[in-house]
């Protein structure tokens, strides 16, 4: 078989920036996404990966469900930040999800 050279070029500003959210469709992608990065144990992280999953679950409907307003939500949630943990509970519970703890 004869190889094919690609002689097209691709710039990086073509390209599309990578969005998570597209791929947190499903309760189990979100918490299998939320259990590595808490696996992972960087804080800020945390903060980025909870943000993500709330925006792709709906900011609007995870205000609403957290008591928390959604600017509220918005700078806690952004990447290098450290919440509260009373606001990553309310945001953990309002996503429909709960904290366990293993030894």
């Amino acid at each position: 078989m004869k190889a094919t050279k690609v002689s097209k070029k691709i710039k990086i500003s073509d390209l599309t920036e990578f969005d998570i959210t597209r791929h947190l469709k499903s309760k189990r992608a979100m918490t299998e996404y939320l259990n590595q990065v808490i696996a992972d144990g960087d804080d800020a992280e945390l903060a980025a990966a909870l943000g993500h999953i709330a925006r792709a679950k709906g900011m609007a409907e995870i205000s609403k469900s957290s008591g928390i307003t959604r600017e509220a939500l918005y700078k806690a949630l952004k990447p290098n930040t450290k919440p509260r943990f009373n606001t990553v509970s309310k945001v953990i519970g309002a996503l429909g999800m709960r904290i366990i703890v293993h030894a």
